[in-house]
């Protein structure tokens, strides 16, 4: 499969048509029906990958993962706040923190 192909199957499968796709992706005019017979560049293709939510690799067939793995994060670890800027977090700005990404 190209990279177009696979770039096809995947917007459909997420509802964009290419035109949206290549809008979304901030791509000038018909880019991605260019890519039929012409090589992306690496970062085109990281704007489409961003938007459709996969990694450059996979669009490049170089992985079988369709989707970026998101880390799941405990936020009742205290190493999962370790540092801002490269200064501590004070407890009671962990705690908002904490709070804000519960949405409490």
């Amino acid at each position: 499969m190209t990279v177009f192909e696979r770039i096809k199957k995947l917007a459909k499968e997420r509802g964009y048509s290419l035109t949206k796709l290549n809008d979304e992706a901030g791509l000038g005019t018909n880019s991605i029906y260019h890519w039929k017979t012409k090589t992306p560049g690496t970062d085109n293709l990281q704007k489409v990958a961003n938007v459709l939510n996969v990694t450059v690799d996979y669009l490049l067939g170089e992985e079988n993962q369709s989707t970026r793995s998101k880390k799941s994060v405990d936020l009742n670890d205290d190493d999962a706040f370790l540092t801002f800027e490269g200064k501590p977090i004070p407890e009671e700005d962990r705690e908002l923190i904490k709070r804000l990404l519960r949405g409490k």
